[in-house]
């Protein structure tokens, strides 16, 4: 081990570690923890558990937190281990509304305020600000956790407020919020359509935006997370006699399937 290189120590060894032994190997020296804090050596990392041994599912119940591997074989879960909620607020009744690569955008329902959250390392970040930025409101925002081509983790608010829009971006990097256009139709933005959760993919987060009433519009909004440019594409046909709302499913960061649910009246 003292000849290898400490780059394929890094690359080829600890990128096969469990997240939690990669956060431990930080503290051996200064120059593993400036190379394990690279994107190069997360996107590796990332690649490389998402195999069907490696996979969790997060469970949120009761005010309780816990993670059960996930037994391919026989679609079952394995013994669960329970996760200590790191927000140190009295009331931990959380709302995972984003996640990415092991991330996950939360609210704290009892104050709306949104953290973005690593429930393996347990590392969290406060998003939301004095000046109101980063506070969620059910039904009427919407959240898209992405990382853009610099390699830099962002969200995306999608605000309205009494008629009111606000489309907001939060860098990791720069740790701060800022204002962007919305440049699509005005009527998607009223409180009569509800709209999904961002799916990330390609390059671009996807949000179905669906009407609240039999027959209404149903559409995709999609988000250039480069450009920064939305625009609308087709829903795929549903039944004009119930209201649809759509699930999009990421599949191997290749494709994005939509699940549309229609409740027949």
């Amino acid at each position: 081990m003292a000849d290898l290189p400490t780059h394929t120590i890094v690359f080829e060894i600890l990128t096969r570690l469990p997240a939690k032994d990669v956060g431990r190997s930080k503290s051996v020296c200064k120059q593993w923890y400036a190379l394990l804090s690279t994107q190069d050596f997360v996107k590796i990392h990332c690649s490389r558990s998402v195999v069907s041994s490696n996979q969790r599912v997060l469970l949120i119940d009761d005010l309780t937190c816990s993670v059960r591997p996930i037994i391919s074989n026989n679609n079952d879960y394995g013994p669960s281990s329970t996760v200590t909620f790191p927000f140190h607020h009295q009331n931990n009744d959380v709302s995972i509304l984003s996640h990415l690569n092991g991330l996950l955008c939360v609210c704290l329902n009892h104050t709306y305020e949104l953290f973005l959250w690593n429930p393996t390392t347990t590392a969290f970040k406060r998003l939301s600000t004095p000046d109101s930025h980063g506070f969620y409101i059910n039904n009427l925002d919407a959240i898209g956790l992405y990382v853009d081509a610099d390699d830099d983790y962002k969200v995306l608010h999608i605000k309205r407020r009494s008629g009111v829009l606000g489309v907001y971006v939060y860098s990791r990097e720069v740790d701060s919020w800022r204002n962007i256009p919305f440049i699509t139709r005005q009527e998607y933005l009223s409180p009569h359509f509800n709209w999904s959760a961002g799916t990330f993919c390609g390059g671009t987060l996807y949000f179905t935006v669906c009407e609240c009433w039999i027959g209404g519009t149903n559409v995709v909004i999609c988000f250039d997370v480069n450009s920064e440019q939305f625009k609308e594409i087709s829903f795929p046909p549903v039944p004009s006699n119930g209201m649809v709302q759509g699930v999009l499913v990421n599949v191997k960061m290749c494709f994005t399937c939509l699940l549309a649910l229609a409740c027949l009246r």
